[in-house]
């Protein structure tokens, strides 16, 4: 037999194509990285802050958030060290790592998602059971169930990535450690590792989505017998937010994965770019602009802040002058 060597270190590929742009677009992505971190980090420390929030949609939107945060956290500060520093070198256990995460995280994302459509659904077809329905004990274990059902989707793949070896190159072509790419280096037969992978994403991904669909379709339908044109108007407007995110995530998913084999890869990792980055960063503003709690809790947060500053600059001045006085 044939002597071969195992890899024990990648090089990501990233986006050679765009190599003449790649300060521009370092610059664009830490600048969108840094905006996605700060609107998600203001949703968690309003949705803490204000009691006001402090209800089952709200709590699941603080978790949404943090998955956000993860999610864009696992795979951009390495691409903006290979962009800035040509950093390029990942290895195996953090590869493996990074994959996992990442995979684990958006899976997370959408089950998470499925279970606000299911809150929504709820609040808009049974609200007189809302209270009784969505304790606080139910969307711990809702919760719970969005991660606990991700882990097990996503740790056998992993695990048979793991178990695989790689001779034939190190050179990834994708700007992160994706399964599908890490799977066209191996020397060994994939053909267990793709149908298990296909299975376990088909039945997170379809399934969440699915789901969504049937709750949205109840609650279009009970929005659709209120006799209020007002009614109907503030009953879509407390979905439109969720269902917007919604859409952004399952389309860029869906356009990855539905293209066919042969397409360029490029595309796909400008899609995925825009999955890793584009959605963490729209959402906070998606949920924060067109929601009235939400801009309510963010002007009282800014108003107590000025009250408190104007309190210190008070206290210095005062403290100043009897300074002063006593000189």
């Amino acid at each position: 037999m044939e002597n071969q060597t195992v890899l024990t270190d990648f090089i990501l590929l990233g986006f050679p194509e765009l190599h003449q742009l790649k300060h521009l677009l370092a610059v664009t992505l830490l600048a969108s990285y840094l905006l996605a971190l700060a609107g998600n980090i203001m949703i968690i420390v309003l949705v803490i802050h204000d009691s006001h929030l402090h209800t089952p949609m709200y709590f699941f939107l603080w978790n949404l958030s943090c998955l956000e945060i993860l999610i864009t956290t696992t795979v951009v500060p390495k691409v903006l060290a290979s962009l800035f520093f040509s950093f390029k070198s990942i290895s195996h256990p953090a590869c493996l790592s990074q994959c996992y995460f990442f995979f684990f995280l958006g899976s997370s994302d959408f089950v998470l998602l499925a279970v606000m459509s299911y809150d929504r659904y709820i609040a808009i077809c049974k609200p007189l059971h809302y209270v009784v329905i969505m304790s606080g004990q139910i969307c711990l274990w809702l919760v719970a169930g969005s991660y606990a059902a991700s882990f097990f989707a996503t740790i056998a793949p992993t695990i048979l990535i793991a178990n695989l070896s790689f001779c034939h190159s190190n050179h990834i072509d994708h700007f992160f450690c994706d399964s599908v790419a890490l799977m066209k280096l191996a020397c060994t037969d994939t053909s267990l590792v793709e149908l298990v992978s296909f299975f376990s994403s088909s039945v997170t991904l379809l399934g969440s989505l699915i789901f969504t669909v049937m709750s949205y379709i109840y609650i279009v339908t009970t929005i659709l017998k209120i006799p209020s044109v007002s009614g109907r108007h503030k009953a879509f407007s407390t979905c439109s937010s969720h269902l917007m995110v919604v859409s952004l995530g399952y389309g860029s998913c869906i356009f990855m994965y539905v293209r066919p084999s042969g397409s360029n890869p490029s595309v796909n990792k400008m899609v995925s770019l825009i999955n890793v980055v584009l959605t963490p960063l729209l959402s906070p503003f998606i949920f924060s602009l067109r929601n009235k709690q939400m801009k309510d809790a963010l002007k009282t947060l800014f108003i107590k802040h000025a009250i408190y500053s104007n309190k210190n600059l008070d206290l210095g001045s005062g403290c100043s002058r009897r300074k002063e006085l006593n000189k």
